[in-house]
């Protein structure tokens, strides 16, 4: 538990609720430069593969999923993964996020069987299973989290998205997201995930009803995992895009509350290296402006999203627009891989 009355804690609470915009960004800024004193700004060409939307977790902020027997659930076959992986490899992509909902009808040995297939068939770095997927499945199959990763790795599992992590306090998680792996449980995961020696993602999905404190501890609680095992690689936040879901009655929170939001995450988690830009619930110019508030990477080209997309936000961009935003905002871009080791046969 992370205790809130701690100088530390109160410290840092103050600063993001009462410094000025300009200041946080100063500030987070410096942090960005003492990490990565290059003036390089990274990316990645990968695609979202949202293998299926059917899922009995019944989140309240989401809108992709459905429930099972519904006329619009889905399932992709191996072959139709096979085809977005090679349609995303004609254009650079060096990876593959893989997620989809909690699938009842799914037995275990079917995703065993798919990155086998991936990775004799259309090999590629496999970026896939939230903590909550995995939590899933252990719960589902009978068998440990720890059982899982290592299955699930020898099969072919590279590394672990941030999915599924929102707000990493228990009594908001109780209201948006009750079915999911909790608090406690997503971080373990991911510590054992670490482990297991694969290298993972956290994010933080903020504007659901939450306090500044309770993002406060999520990010305290992220930095507790971090100085153990020194497995998260990049840390992400973006804003809840309520629309078409069950939490469409709550303002969408602003620029502003994401930039400093961001700024206060680049501050606090010194041990992350790397913090990436929102450009795809944000908008192009505030994910520049992100740039100078922490960031060092402008994330993914994202050849394909679908869950964002679904809740109405469909900010797209081009190989050759990611580098000029890049550009304009000041910095070299530099195409990368997911352990953020630098391509240099690309720009």
């Amino acid at each position: 538990m992370v205790d809130r009355t701690t100088p530390e804690f109160r410290s840092y609470l103050d600063l993001y609720e009462h410094a000025s915009l300009l200041e946080l960004g100063r500030l987070a800024d410096a942090v960005r430069w003492k990490l990565h004193p290059e003036n390089v700004v990274t990316y990645i060409i990968d695609r979202n593969i949202n293998y299926t939307n059917v899922c009995v977790a019944d989140c309240k902020f989401c809108a992709f999923y459905r429930r099972p027997k519904h006329a619009e659930g889905y399932l992709l076959s191996f072959e139709e993964i096979g085809r977005k992986i090679d349609e995303l490899k004609a254009i650079g992509g060096v990876q593959i996020l893989m997620q989809g909902g909690h699938n009842p009808y799914i037995p275990f040995e079917w995703y065993l069987d798919l990155l086998r297939y991936i990775k004799r068939h259309h090999p590629i770095h496999i970026h896939g299973f939230s903590p909550s997927e995995v939590d899933f499945f252990a719960g589902r199959f009978g068998m440990t989290i720890e059982a899982v990763i290592k299955e699930l790795k020898a099969a072919g599992l590279d590394s672990i998205p941030g999915g599924g992590g929102e707000i990493l306090v228990q009594s908001v998680r109780d209201q948006v997201a009750r079915k999911k792996a909790g608090a406690d449980r997503w971080l373990e995961v991911m510590e054992i995930a670490h482990g297991l020696g694969l290298r993972t993602s956290v994010t933080m999905m903020y504007g659901l009803g939450e306090t500044n404190a309770d993002r406060l501890e999520h990010l305290f609680r992220v930095r507790e995992v971090q100085r153990r095992t020194r497995g998260f690689t990049a840390f992400i936040c973006w804003p809840l895009q309520p629309e078409n879901s069950e939490l469409a009655h709550l303002p969408k929170t602003d620029a502003v509350t994401y930039l400093k939001t961001q700024a206060i995450a680049r501050i606090v988690l010194e041990d992350v290296p790397n913090i990436q830009a929102s450009w795809v619930t944000m908008g192009m110019k505030v994910g520049q402006v992100a740039l100078r508030f922490g960031a060092n990477d402008f994330g993914s080209l994202m050849m394909e999203e679908n869950v964002v997309s679904a809740a109405g936000t469909t900010y797209r961009t081009t190989l050759s627009e990611m580098q000029r935003l890049i550009a304009d905002a000041g910095y070299t871009p530099k195409k990368r891989k997911q352990d953020y080791t630098i391509l240099e046969d690309a720009a």
